[in-house]
């Protein structure tokens, strides 16, 4: 392993002030870059891996039309990009421990844009079916090892900057999405997806060099050898309670993103009867919401702390998505997504980076497949709920879950310290 850079605090001691370097009087300090070279590279993974996702739903309907698809059929097809990132992510959590999280995010973005172009080759439902297995598990793969070696980066740089890469996903996604919608009339199904994909190419050979030469950071706490130290203050039994109340936290908190995906146009339309210009235009506006929100999470965190800020977070999407279910007219709809959008923006991220300053990429794994499980389970519960009763009841319940989002951030209060992070307490050098 690279030494570690001498400005770097060490894990497991605190004989230095945080924020301060053990050198002698006079010597420059000089904290990591907040902006350094693997941090912007990271966040091209992240833009990327958003992108690629977000150029393949766009030629979904194209996809169907293709192989001929009933809406049950197509279903299941697309529940196989789910289940290879579910059988993946626990994998690739080991994988990262054992050869390291940058090396893995190369390989998954790579086999992730390889994938991407072949749904447009396919012609049956189970050949479609087989493709997306592949994504899928490119696609969860990637999401492990890039947070993985994101929470890595965190502690070597003592800022909480977690958010401001799922920012460059959530604008990759809305870049893949414009621009597919805008070739959708001019290129092919296959030639689309195949310039998607190759660009996801050139960006993880360049983006990789990139952070494959960068001075690595520290391994995470669960990643040390067998035998080392280990601080009495965290049994490894709190440390997993830790990590599964934070992916609890990633659950409830995907179950509102999912729903809202898939059902906020339709609220709009049919309850608040919005035209559909109106209607497509209020889920985007929750999109660009979200991604706002993420922007800022940095300095959020540095100003509030985490734990408040995953607090605020959840209260302020409760009681958004309370006014969007329930609102009377259009205006209101629209304001309630806002602050859904707002609120939900730095829970995942969060949960996720403190899953894995716990418990290492085996945490990240762990979080992101129950927030996985969130994104999966949020559509269907709505639609079965909204059957039983009616969509607006049906989609109070993500104020609920964001609620309890936020009391688990409250729980998690009492969690045993680290030197990596100080998730309750501002961070200790200025944010970017």
């Amino acid at each position: 392993m690279p030494p570690i850079n001498k400005t770097t605090v060490p894990h497991r001691t605190h004989d230095h002030p945080p924020g301060r370097t053990s050198e002698a009087p006079g010597a420059a300090p000089a904290a990591p870059a907040t902006w350094s070279a693997a941090r912007l590279a990271l966040t091209a993974f992240f833009a990327v891996d958003g992108f690629l996702f977000a150029a393949w739903v766009v030629r979904i309907p194209d996809v169907r039309a293709q192989v001929a698809a009933s809406h049950s059929a197509l279903g299941l097809a697309l529940l196989c990009v789910s289940a290879g990132a579910v059988a993946t992510m626990p994998v690739v959590g080991r994988l990262c421990v054992r050869y390291g999280s940058r090396p893995v995010t190369v390989g998954s973005l790579t086999l992730l844009a390889l994938a991407v172009p072949l749904p447009a080759h396919t012609h049956s439902v189970a050949a479609l079916g087989a493709v997306l297995l592949l994504f899928g598990a490119g696609y969860g793969a990637a999401n492990v090892a890039m947070n993985s070696a994101a929470v890595d980066l965190v502690a070597q740089l003592r800022r909480p900057v977690m958010p401001s890469f799922h920012a460059g996903y959530s604008l990759g996604g809305l870049l893949g999405a414009a621009v597919g919608g805008l070739l959708a009339g001019t290129l092919s199904t296959a030639w689309a997806l195949a310039l998607g994909g190759l660009l996801g190419l050139a960006v993880t050979a360049a983006a990789g060099v990139v952070l494959l030469r960068a001075p690595a950071a520290g391994p995470a706490p669960a990643a040390r050898p067998a035998g080392g130290p280990v601080r009495p203050e965290s049994p490894a039994r709190h440390v997993r309670l830790l990590v599964l109340l934070l992916g609890l936290t990633a659950l409830f908190t995907a179950y509102g993103e999912g729903a809202l995906a898939d059902w906020a146009t339709l609220h709009l339309t049919d309850d608040v009867h919005a035209s559909a210009g109106l209607a497509a235009a209020g889920y985007a506006t929750y999109a660009l919401a979200m991604t706002a929100g993420r922007v800022g999470g940095t300095w959020l965190s540095v100003r509030l702390g985490q734990r408040r800020l995953m607090l605020a977070g959840g209260l302020t999407a409760g009681g958004g998505m309370l006014l969007a279910a329930l609102a009377p007219n259009v205006p209101a709809a629209l304001g309630g997504f806002v602050l859904v959008g707002l609120g939900l923006a730095n829970l995942f991220p969060l949960a996720i980076a403190q899953a894995g300053a716990a418990g290492g990429p085996q945490g990240v794994a762990t979080a992101s497949t129950l927030g996985y499980a969130g994104m999966l389970i949020g559509p269907p519960v709505i639609g079965f709920l909204a059957d039983a009763s009616s969509l607006p009841a049906a989609l109070t319940t993500v104020a609920a879950t964001s609620a309890l989002a936020a009391l688990l951030a409250l729980a998690g209060g009492n969690r045993p310290r680290t030197a990596r992070t100080r998730p309750d307490t501002p961070c200790d050098t200025p944010a970017a």
